[in-house]
């Protein structure tokens, strides 16, 4: 009897009228709890993220509202839908770039494979980066988009002789810049 009272006092709450889907009683769940559910995530997050998380946290409980237990108290699951959006967010962040010298320093055979890989793809797109723009392109087109000459060619509107020049000089310089970065480390 007394699980039955406590059902019918919960149905005038915030969580049984939310739960019925009353947007007035979002509303006064988003102004009365609001603020405590900001000062929540902003334990955890930084500044930034707070406002667009606590929007998620009620956009929530509105499509989570059939799950409500209005014999329960509303304030503990909503506290717990916050929680679950800060972890969330948290998880979502991305990561630190970490930096070609310290990769360099991985040690192991699979470390130093990788290590390798990523160096040498740095300085692979630094070498890219110096040669002239006609020369980048054929070159990118040719080894990045999978075209051939002739294809290439066809697409920059220029003559097939063009870009065998334009390859051959940027895969030479290429070649150069990579030979001296490689003899500087």
């Amino acid at each position: 009897m007394r699980s039955a009272v406590n059902a019918l006092a919960g149905t005038g709450s915030l969580g049984g009228r939310i739960s019925r889907a009353d947007h007035g009683a979002l509303e006064e769940s988003y102004r009365i709890h609001g603020p405590d559910v900001r000062a929540y995530l902003r334990r955890f997050l930084p500044a930034g993220e707070v406002d667009d998380v606590l929007q998620l946290v009620f956009l929530e409980v509105w499509r989570s509202r059939s799950r409500i237990d209005p014999s329960r108290p509303f304030e503990g699951w909503l506290f717990g839908i916050a929680r679950k959006r800060a972890i969330d967010q948290l998880r979502r962040r991305s990561h630190d770039i970490v930096p070609v010298e310290t990769v360099r320093e991985l040690v192991g055979p699979d470390g130093e494979d990788f290590a390798e890989r990523v160096a040498w793809s740095a300085e692979l797109q630094a070498g890219l980066s110096a040669l002239p723009a006609e020369q980048r392109e054929a070159i990118e087109l040719s080894y990045y988009g999978g075209l051939t000459q002739a294809e290439i060619a066809a697409r920059l509107g220029v003559p097939i002789g063009t870009v065998k020049a334009r390859m051959a000089r940027g895969m030479r310089r290429l070649s150069d810049a990579l030979t001296t970065e490689g003899a500087r480390t």
